[in-house]
């Protein structure tokens, strides 16, 4: 099953992945570039990872610790990328707010500040790779999600409404909200239904924040073409 639900992810994953890309490059990526560098890597950490579940599947010997790795080292740069995006985001939301500079320092600072925090507190040479980095990416994409909530509440308070961030903000809150559900349910119970249940819950809800990123990029393109 969760072969299945891997190769969806590569199948439909992908292909929106690379409409992003090519949608942000119609001239959007001026102004969303950690975007576009984000998409970039999640598209080619998902073409390295193939070969390497394809051999795990296979059954063949010496690639287990090696997909661990690769699969803790991919999330690692994911997860700061996903972090920088919603900075970048609040960032351009707090354009036309008066304190914008205080705003904008305090939370660069703190989320940098936390990062940095969490990666000491939880690194350990010692232990098992994922065993730290579990914790530590964990810690990553709460802090995200509550940046995203903040995010949201900017730009609902502002005036002048840009639907664009107000779309890409909403695809996160989707993604990270699908994430910790789908993690919850894996966390629930060791049984094959509850972690199925969870891994399908964290797919859909990337593909959902996907497919708004893409129609958002997609309109935004076509409306600079008018």
């Amino acid at each position: 099953m969760r072969l299945a639900i891997q190769i969806c992810n590569y199948l439909i994953g992908l292909p929106l992945e690379l409409l992003i890309i090519a949608a942000l490059l119609r001239g959007a990526y001026r102004r969303f570039p950690i975007i576009l560098v984000y998409t970039i890597a999640y598209f080619l950490t998902t073409v390295v990872e193939i070969p390497v579940y394809i051999a795990y599947y296979s059954g063949v010997k010496g690639v287990r610790g090696y997909r661990v790795f690769l699969y803790w080292l991919d999330e690692g740069i994911l997860q700061l990328l996903i972090f920088a995006v919603v900075m970048s985001l609040i960032y351009q939301a707090s354009a036309r707010v008066g304190s914008r500079r205080i705003l904008r320092a305090g939370l660069i600072v703190g989320a940098i500040f936390f990062a940095g925090i969490s990666f000491l507190l939880h690194y350990n040479r010692h232990i098992a790779l994922g065993l730290w980095m579990t914790p530590w990416t964990r810690d990553l994409s709460f802090c995200s999600t509550i940046l995203d909530l903040a995010l949201w509440a900017l730009l609902i308070a502002s005036r002048k409404k840009d639907h664009l961030l107000l779309m890409l903000s909403g695809a996160l809150g989707i993604q990270f909200t699908g994430e910790a559900i789908g993690e919850s349910l894996r966390n629930l119970s060791n049984s094959p239904v509850a972690v199925n249940s969870g891994d399908i819950m964290i797919v859909l809800a990337d593909f959902l924040c996907l497919y708004i990123w893409w129609q958002a990029f997609r309109g935004a393109a076509r409306a600079g073409a008018k």
